[in-house]
């Protein structure tokens, strides 16, 4: 179990790193939306394989609550957006 969730820790920090470039470097607001929104992504994909390799429950709550604030500040980032587009 520790090698699998060695692996995946170094995965998702590649894919934080090159999203984080993504961010940085995006050359429009909705590509750094997308940017943010896979970098919650993976934080919620990292606290679940810390709660797997631990066999800690207590961060299923801030999966949860990521994922909720994820959703509504992307929603609401690209509400905003299409509005000032017309």
């Amino acid at each position: 179990m520790t090698v699998v969730a060695i692996v995946a820790a170094l995965l998702l920090t590649a894919a934080a790193v090159l999203t984080g470039y993504r961010v940085l470097a995006g050359p429009d607001t909705l590509d750094r939306v997308v940017g943010i929104d896979s970098l919650v992504a993976l934080a919620m994909a990292g606290l679940t394989v810390w709660a797997a390799y631990s066999d800690d429950t207590m961060v299923l709550p801030a999966i949860v609550a990521l994922a909720l604030v994820g959703f509504i500040g992307s929603a609401a980032v690209t509400r905003f957006r299409v509005r000032d587009d017309r």
